[in-house]
C-alpha cells in the first residue's frame, strides 16, 4: 500500500527513458535526500554518526561532498522540472537541498565533545547507500539481463527497509557492529595458526580466508535450507520474485546472525583483523553484485568466481535449481559437495515455491518464530 502511494505520489504515465526528465528527477531527489541527511549528521553527530567513523573522517572531503549533493540536487531538479511536466521528483529534490543549505549546509561546525552511549548509524547508513546506488544502478540500467524491470520494481520499498535495518542499531549484525567484533582475533586467535599465516603474501592470506569463510558459509546456508526451523528465517531472504542490487539486503536478523558468526569465528581462529575487514569489504561488494540484474558474463571468470547468473539459479522458484548453488564465492565448492548447477540460460521465475510469507517487514521479522513448517 504505501509503495502504491509513493509511485503514485511521484511516478506519472510518460516515458522513464534517459533524457526525458525522470532520471534527472530522480537523481535530484535522492542526492537532497543524502545532502540532508549529511547536514543532519553535522548537526547531531553524537547521535547520528558511527562511532567507528566519526572520528576517521576527511572532514574537508566529506564536507566537500556534502556541498556537491546539494548543487547536484538544485541542478539536476531544475533540468528535471523543465523537461517532465509532473514535478514532484524535481521539487522534492530541490526543497531538500534548499532546506539542507539553509541549516547551514556544509559548514556546520561539529563543536561536541564525543562520549559513549548509542548511535544511530545514519552516516553509514548515507555512504553505504550513495556508493551502492553510484556502483550498482548504472550496471543494472546499461547492461540488465531483464530489460523490462525497472529500477523502482514491485516491493523496492520493503528492501530499501532490510537495506536501512542493516545500517541502523536495530540490525545488531550491521557491517560496523561487527567491525568491533574483529577485536576477538586477540583473544579466539591461535598464536601458531595466526604467525604462520601472517608469513604469506597478503594476497594469498586474502584469498585463503576467502575461501575459508566460503566454506563456513557453504554449511550455515545448507542447514538453513535443510533445517525447517532455520528455513523459516531464511525464506524471507528467498522471497524476493525479483532480483537486483538492493534485493540482496533483504534477510531476517536470526538469518544474518547465524551466516556472520559463522563466517567469522574460523576466521579469527588464524587471520588478522586487518585481513577479516578487507575480506568484510570485498563480501558486502560482492554479495549484493551477485544479486543484480546484469546480463554480461566473462566465460573464464564465472568457472573460478561466482557470477550473478549462477546465484540467480540460487535463488529460482524453479524446480531444477532449487537447494543449489549454495557456496557465495567460489562454484568449486559446490563441485566438490554436489550442489552446482549452472544451465546457459538464465532462470525464468524467482521467489519461493508455494509459499506464502507475510508482506511487511514487521510480518516478515515475527512470523518465523511462530511458523511452525515449510510447505514442500
Amino acid at each position: 500500500m504505501l509503495e502504491q502511494k509513493i509511485n503514485e505520489f511521484f511516478g506519472d504515465a510518460d516515458s522513464t527513458r534517459f533524457g526525458t526528465g525522470w532520471w534527472s528527477g530522480i537523481l535530484s531527489a535522492f542526492l537532497g535526500f543524502l545532502s540532508f541527511g549529511g547536514v543532519l549528521c553535522l548537526h547531531f553527530p553524537q547521535l547520528l554518526s558511527s562511532p567507528e567513523l566519526r572520528l576517521h573522517y576527511p572532514m574537508h572531503t566529506m564536507r566537500l561532498l556534502i556541498q556537491c549533493l546539494i548543487v547536484g540536487a538544485i541542478i539536476f531538479g531544475i533540468i528535471s522540472s523543465i523537461k517532465r511536466k509532473k514535478k514532484i521528483l524535481a521539487l522534492t529534490g530541490m526543497l531538500l537541498a534548499i532546506a539542507a543549505t539553509a541549516l547551514g549546509g556544509s559548514s556546520v561546525q561539529i563543536n561536541d565533545s564525543f562520549h559513549g552511549g548509542p548511535a544511530i548509524g545514519l552516516d553509514w547508513f548515507l555512504l553505504d547507500l550513495f556508493l551502492m546506488a553510484l556502483i550498482y544502478v548504472p550496471l543494472e540500467r546499461l547492461w540488465p539481463q531483464y530489460p523490462q524491470q525497472g529500477t523502482f520494481r514491485k516491493e523496492w520499498t520493503l528492501d530499501v527497509v532490510y537495506f536501512m535495518s542493516t545500517h541502523l542499531p536495530l540490525q545488531i549484525l550491521s557491517f560496523l557492529v561487527l567491525l568491533p567484533a574483529t577485536q576477538a582475533t586477540k583473544y579466539l586467535g591461535v598464536p601458531v595458526l595466526q604467525q604462520g599465516i601472517a608469513r604469506l603474501p597478503w594476497l594469498l592470506q586474502f584469498f585463503l580466508a576467502v575461501a575459508v569463510a566460503d566454506v563456513a558459509e557453504y554449511f550455515i546456508h545448507l542447514a538453513l535450507h535443510k533445517v525447517p526451523f532455520l528455513w523459516r528465517f531464511h525464506a524471507i531472504h528467498h522471497s524476493s520474485k525479483a532480483l537486483d542490487w538492493i534485493a540482496g539486503s533483504r534477510s531476517h536478523f536470526v538469518d544474518d546472525t547465524l551466516v556472520r558468526g559463522f563466517i567469522l569465528v574460523p576466521l579469527m581462529l588464524g587471520f588478522s583483523q586487518a585481513i577479516i575487514i578487507a575480506y568484510l569489504i570485498f563480501v558486502t561488494l560482492h554479495a549484493t553484485w551477485t544479486h543484480c540484474n546484469f546480463g554480461p558474463n566473462a566465460k573464464w571468470i564465472e568457472q573460478f568466481l561466482v557470477m550473478p547468473r549462477y546465484h540467480h539459479w540460487h535463488h529460482t522458484s524453479q524446480k531444477e535449481g532449487i537447494d543449489k548453488n549454495f557456496a557465495i564465492h567460489f562454484p568449486w565448492i559446490d563441485r566438490i559437495f554436489g550442489t552446482y548447477y549452472y544451465p546457459e540460460e538464465w532462470p525464468e521465475r524467482y521467489g519461493l515455491d508455494g509459499e506464502e510469507i507475510a508482506p511487511s517487514f514487521l510480518g516478515q521479522t515475527i512470523e518465523p518464530f511462530t511458523k511452525r513448517k515449510r510447505t514442500p
